[in-house]
């Protein structure tokens, strides 16, 4: 199949002319197996005949190892630079960190296939920041102290949304049940809720702002949007627990990246104070939804976490729901808030 055609010197007449590059299909056996792989190479029509430059030579060696790899079930070249090129390191520093001979990984992006035991490692390193990070400390004394500390952020940076990632899974997975209607008329929106805290937490008013309630403004701002405009702000499911109304999956709601909180331990149980300054995600928010959280706000910024729950408890929502069921949207609209 041609690729594409270019004016130079041709490799087979030594004259200058079109000459066609082309990519076709070689079978071969490396390491004792049978593997396929698409090459590309030169072609003179005037002397009928395939040649390779140096260049097509080490780039078709590559596709044959990495057609290897794949039958074998290991990293390809072009997947092991992707996990160093991930986290922003050299050839030579991802070989120092992993305590492997320094040309190492320059060669497994070349012509070297690597071994079982180092393709688990390169795969786990990928998938589990957090490890990889424990490698990096381990050998921070032979990088300077700027080198460090770079490698140090960025593996830390996708550790965290790694760790991200997994818990907007694990919520998915808690409201994969739920239709839309019992959201309140509408899907799961993990950045509002992320936004929804952050305005929140950053209203001037609502001074030490504690789980439970955070927990209950976020109902009170879901539930006034549905009575308003016919649908809530996140599309939460909350259920009806002794202190009021809680959210499904509130507990990996708090860990989401952008809710940034105090956590504080006493003799009885921990705390967390929800604090302001992060407000990466509350432009998602519309003007009528800015205007159901300052009702809220404005409402219960007075209120300590049993006020409000107090105030809560006279709700007719909650009033119908029994314990530990699901408040449904419908109540919205006998909610005392307009």
């Amino acid at each position: 199949m041609i690729i594409k055609k270019i004016r130079k010197l041709c490799l087979s007449c030594m004259e200058e002319h079109e000459v066609a590059i082309v990519k076709e299909t070689r079978k071969t056996i490396f390491k004792g197996v049978a593997v396929e792989y698409e090459a590309v190479c030169e072609y003179c029509d005037k002397y009928d005949e395939y040649t390779e430059t140096e260049e097509l030579i080490n780039q078709n060696d590559i596709a044959c190892k990495d057609a290897y790899r794949q039958k074998m079930g290991l990293l390809t070249s072009s997947e092991i630079r992707a996990i160093r090129e991930k986290y922003g390191l050299t050839q030579t520093d991802l070989a120092i960190i992993l305590d492997w001979g320094e040309k190492t990984i320059t060669r497994y992006e070349g012509h070297q296939v690597q071994d079982n035991a180092h393709d688990e490692i390169l795969r786990k390193i990928a998938n589990d920041p957090e490890w990889f990070l424990s490698f990096l400390e381990n050998t921070k004394n032979r990088f300077s102290e700027e080198i460090y500390q770079k490698y140090r952020s960025t593996i830390s940076g996708a550790f965290h949304r790694s760790k991200d990632a997994y818990l907007r899974k694990t919520i998915q997975a808690n409201y994969a049940t739920f239709n839309e209607q019992e959201c309140g008329d509408t899907k799961l929106d993990l950045d509002k809720v992320v936004a929804v805290i952050q305005y929140l937490a950053n209203a001037p008013i609502l001074k030490k702002l504690k789980k439970v309630k955070l927990m209950k403004c976020m109902w009170y701002a879901d539930a006034l949007s549905f009575k308003r405009y016919g649908h809530s702000i996140m599309g939460l499911v909350y259920q009806s627990c002794p202190m009021g109304a809680v959210p499904i999956g509130h507990q990996y709601l708090i860990e989401l990246d952008g809710v940034d909180f105090q956590e504080e331990q006493d003799d009885e149980h921990v705390t967390y104070t929800f604090i302001s300054g992060n407000t990466s995600k509350t432009s998602l928010l519309t003007k009528e939804e800015c205007s159901v959280l300052d009702t809220v706000i404005e409402k219960f910024a007075g209120y300590n976490a049993k006020q409000i729950s107090d105030y809560m408890h006279k709700e007719v929502a909650y009033q119908k729901t029994p314990l530990h069921e699901c408040i449904e949207y419908r109540y919205a609209q006998e909610l005392s808030l307009s």
